[in-house]
């Protein structure tokens, strides 16, 4: 199609979801349980593992579930998480938060964040290859998937600790830059010559009409254009940044080829998981009718907020160190058993197709007080998940709004869609004042 492909947009991977971070258990009718199992059904990124432990009390303990239908997609979540874990002794706050929004939203990352990341892939392909029946970390839990799955798990990390110049499985490296600029023109086609157009007019004519006015132009446009999201140091980034880089299948004459580059998304942007909501209204102020902070500002002190209330649930506390000194310490020797262990926190990865067989075991049964769905995997709700949700479970579905290649029309079509197939599956809307267009937030049918 000479004007481009519209709907290439949003990717065929989920690196990052289309939503804000939700506390899960503040998103729905409250109860009284200290004691809350949440199912997670595609959501891409940890932004909501993250946001729900956040809103814990003291004595509430949470078991998150995860399921994703890529192995690419867990490694990424797996990493993302250790980093959050990382202890403050290993990395400091500030630092901590920089290298996780670097490697959450940046298509190239400094070399220091490569080495972290490697690093990171090391101990990571030792958790998954070790670990059998007894998971080494509760919170990069493992031990459910299937062998094969672990086997893809650990070819992942190692090609992630491989140097940049030869971080593919073929004779040539990716390159990030040229995958980013591929997937720019086919997005684009014939609009590609005038893209700084284009970028400014997804920017300005809908994601500030859908209220993301934080999002800053300059920023925006030099992420549409490379790739790059957070800069928040002086540094040079142009390593490839092996977490964003995935397989995917091409139809070609006389049969398929599989091709390793950049294949998420590259229009609605990283800066939607953390960066345009905020509690703190200082963050939104505006000026002669322009935003002070921006999407990146915003993100910052979300992510070093999550981090802070990681370390309150903290189970071992050790002597604190200032951030200056922190980011002196030797990472070499971060195992996974050095993490973080948070108290009452644990998060179980499932295998890619458990979702349908979750409902045959006993164990699950009417087992998960909220079940969340991605916009991306709403065509696997179906009537089984009442079998196991809890009595006064809640269903959270992410909508459509923040996929900017569709319509208002297509938008609206696919929030009607869901609260049809959620009907099917015995699941009714639940009505109040905190509902909004970017989740929607279903209860049991009443019988």
């Amino acid at each position: 199609m000479s004007a481009g492909r519209a709907s290439e947009g949003a990717g065929c991977i989920t690196w990052w979801g289309f939503s804000p971070a939700r506390d899960l258990l503040s998103t729905g009718p409250v109860r009284l349980e200290e004691d809350f199992n949440v199912l997670l059904v595609g959501s891409g990124d940890p932004r909501h593992i993250l946001k729900t432990i956040s809103g814990l009390k003291n004595q509430e303990s949470l078991h998150m579930w995860v399921i994703e239908d890529s192995m690419e997609v867990v490694a990424r979540q797996l990493l993302l998480l250790y980093l959050a874990l990382m202890p403050k002794e290993s990395m400091g706050n500030n630092e901590k938060t920089e290298v996780f929004l670097e490697v959450f939203g940046n298509s190239e990352i400094r070399s220091q964040t490569e080495e972290t990341l490697r690093r990171a892939a090391s101990q990571l392909t030792l958790s998954v290859t070790e670990t059998l029946e007894t998971a080494t970390h509760a919170s990069l839990n493992t031990t459910l998937l299937k062998f094969k799955e672990r086997d893809e798990l650990t070819r992942i990390f190692k090609l992630w600790t491989q140097p940049s110049s030869s971080s593919s499985e073929c004779a040539a490296p990716v390159l990030m830059s040229t995958a980013w600029d591929y997937r720019v023109r086919q997005h684009l086609g014939t609009r590609y010559d005038s893209k700084k157009n284009c970028f400014n007019w997804d920017l300005t004519m809908k994601l500030h009409e859908k209220g993301c006015g934080v999002i800053n132009k300059h920023q925006y446009a030099q992420w549409r254009e490379r790739g790059l999201a957070f800069e928040m140091r002086a540094g040079v980034y142009q390593r490839t940044n092996p977490s964003l880089l995935s397989s995917r299948v091409f139809s070609q004459t006389g049969g398929k080829a599989s091709y390793r580059g950049y294949w998420g998304d590259i229009v609605s942007s990283p800066y939607l998981s953390f960066g345009i909501e905020t509690a703190d209204k200082s963050l939104l102020r505006t000026q002669n009718g322009q935003h002070i902070k921006t999407a990146q500002d915003i993100s910052f002190a979300n992510v070093q907020e999550l981090f802070q209330s990681l370390s309150s649930r903290r189970g071992c506390p050790t002597t604190s160190q200032s951030d200056a000194k922190a980011e002196e310490a030797d990472r070499t020797s971060v195992t996974i058993n050095d993490l973080m262990q948070l108290n009452g926190i644990s998060v179980t990865f499932l295998p890619s197709d458990s979702l349908y067989k979750l409902p045959e075991k006993q164990k699950y049964s009417h087992f998960f007080n909220t079940i969340y769905f991605s916009a991306s995997c709403v065509h696997q709700l179906g009537p089984t998940m009442r079998q196991i949700a809890a009595p006064d479970a809640v269903l959270v579905v992410e909508l459509a709004k923040y996929i900017l290649d569709l319509s208002k029309e297509q938008v609206a079509g696919f929030a009607e869609k869901v609260a049809s197939v959620a009907l099917e599956a015995e699941f009714e809307p639940w009505r109040d004042e905190k509902s909004d267009d970017v989740h929607a937030v279903f209860v049991p049918q009443r019988k």
